[in-house]
């Protein structure tokens, strides 16, 4: 399946918006939220103290009247130069965000949006990483790919098992903080993964440049589900 027919695939698997979050809040609750190096009034805000960068987020949130802050996908962010998860010597520097973040509180559940089993779940602990992850593999017709659920909290991985299956609308765990989450915000990483390639519980969810046509190719936008 080209690149362009999956996401129709993704695009046809329903008409309404599938949730990762609370399906008591309405999209009308949700609101983008830039995070690229094109936002100005980034540069005003210390974003590698999630600290900070939490409380730019929250007000963002709280001035439209929302709940759940949202966006990001193929966005290129500078908040990644405060690791060296991302900027690796004499490698090119990792910055374009491949998946959609959804900023809610710590705590917050997440939902399986597809019926699904677990692939594989891990704690990437590196500074700037996901955190405690969990991926889930889709089987819809003859087609199989992957989701990826980032920066959630430890408990969530607690009692869970390779090949555990989850219904569509089924908890999956809840969001993480800071201290786990790989020093961000409390937020959901949400990816579609095409070709997991053999990785396990981690999958690039940060590419640089020169990878960006393979990546948006094996990694469709999220929100061709969400439908936000």
């Amino acid at each position: 399946m080209q690149p362009h027919e999956f996401s129709q695939f993704l695009n046809q698997i329903s008409s309404e918006a599938l949730f990762v979050l609370d399906t008591s809040i309405p999209k009308e609750k949700y609101v983008p939220l830039d995070l690229s190096e094109s936002n100005g009034d980034l540069k005003k805000v210390d974003v590698s103290s999630s600290e900070k960068l939490g409380t730019y987020i929250s007000e963002h949130i709280k001035n439209h009247n929302a709940l759940v802050a949202y966006g990001g996908y193929l966005e290129v962010r500078t908040i990644y130069q405060r690791s060296i998860h991302f900027n690796k010597q004499n490698t090119e520097a990792r910055n374009i965000h491949l998946g959609i973040d959804l900023w809610s509180e710590a705590g917050s559940a997440v939902f399986a949006p597809l019926d699904g089993e677990v692939h594989s779940f891990k704690n990437n602990a590196n500074y700037g990483d996901y955190g405690p992850t969990i991926i889930l593999k889709h089987q819809i017709e003859d087609e199989a790919f992957y989701t990826l659920y980032g920066h959630l909290s430890l408990e969530s991985m607690a009692k869970l098992k390779i090949g555990q299956t989850f219904k569509q609308g089924d908890c999956l765990g809840t969001l993480g903080d800071a201290k786990v989450n790989g020093d961000y915000p409390p937020h959901l990483h949400l990816q579609i993964i095409k070709d997991i390639q053999g990785f396990m519980g981690d999958y690039p969810g940060v590419c640089s440049q020169t990878d960006l046509e393979f990546y948006k190719a094996n990694c469709p936008n999220p929100n061709l589900l969400l439908k936000l």
